[in-house]
């Protein structure tokens, strides 16, 4: 493999996990204001984006790669509100999905096409993890007011882990 490849995957090992903290910190804010349902489902994406960045340690462990670990930058830990924390979700799913593309097409430049076979698992993910994102972000966009959060609340409790 070659170095800018590697470093991209492990700069990408340190974005999953900046990733799944800020999910944590988002679901800590929703805990602060009751929303259990919001934040059990921002706990589930925690764990996704945790055992994403596992999946790209385990890429490079297994392909003989070192991994290199660094500091993971601290997370917003105040929203402005429940709609707008989804929103803020959405657009980090887009910035990841730009991520992953990046990487694709690293891994096409240096010709590693079994790196570029693994990345695109994460393609489709990102597709499935925009869809949610930016649904639930619509649908708290068109409701408003605490008896209508309070359905969005709800619905998110029902997440499978």
């Amino acid at each position: 493999m070659n170095k800018k490849l590697r470093d991209a995957l492990n700069d990408q090992i340190n974005k999953e996990f900046y990733s799944a903290y800020l999910y944590l910190s988002m679901a800590a804010y929703c805990d602060s204001i009751s929303l259990a349902g919001a934040a059990h489902w921002l706990k589930v994406q925690f764990r996704e984006e945790w055992a994403h960045g596992m999946k790209l340690y385990d890429f490079l462990v297994n392909r003989g790669e070192k991994v290199i670990l660094k500091a993971i930058d601290r997370p917003p830990v105040k929203f402005t509100s429940f709609p707008v924390l989804f929103e803020q979700v959405y657009k980090h799913e887009q910035k990841v999905t730009g991520l992953i593309k990046r990487l694709c097409g690293i891994a096409g430049e240096s010709g590693d096409k079994d790196a570029f076979s693994f990345l695109q698992w994460f393609v489709r993910e990102q597709v499935e993890e925009e869809e949610t994102a930016a649904g639930i972000a619509s649908e708290l966009k068109q409701k408003s007011g605490s008896a209508a959060w309070a359905l969005v609340d709800k619905k998110l409790a029902r997440r499978k882990e």
